[in-house]
């Protein structure tokens, strides 16, 4: 019985997760828009806050993956001094870390041919 609630648990845990962040983003997007309109119709003066540049989201998310995927690697590599098969674990930490090495040599041609 215990092993069908843990699976049972795990799938809408699946589920529950991805859609709790998706409504709570909704819900700040959706207040944030009503605050400024409701400041607008008061007659105050709201900035718009500015997007930003493709080169900076770039770095961003590389930033983001390099930092990730070495913590991910460096903490299976210290679990891997007991346990030795938990190195393997740590060598899927590559994966984002070559995805966030893209992200930068992407930023860095976006800014090349900014300045050509």
């Amino acid at each position: 019985m215990d092993g069908n609630i843990v699976g049972f648990a795990a799938v809408v845990m699946v589920f529950a997760i991805p859609l709790a962040g998706i409504y709570a983003y909704y819900r700040v997007r959706r207040l944030r828009t009503e605050e400024r309109l409701a400041a607008i119709a008061r007659g105050v003066s709201v900035p718009m806050q500015p997007e930003l540049p493709e080169s900076a989201r770039s770095r961003r998310a590389g930033i983001l993956l390099v930092a990730a995927s070495l913590g991910y690697s460096i903490a299976f590599a210290l679990i891997a001094r007991s346990e030795p098969d938990a190195m393997v674990a740590a060598a899927f930490g590559v994966i984002p870390f070559a995805i966030g090495l893209g992200f930068f040599l992407d930023s860095a041609l976006i800014r090349r041919d900014l300045k050509a």
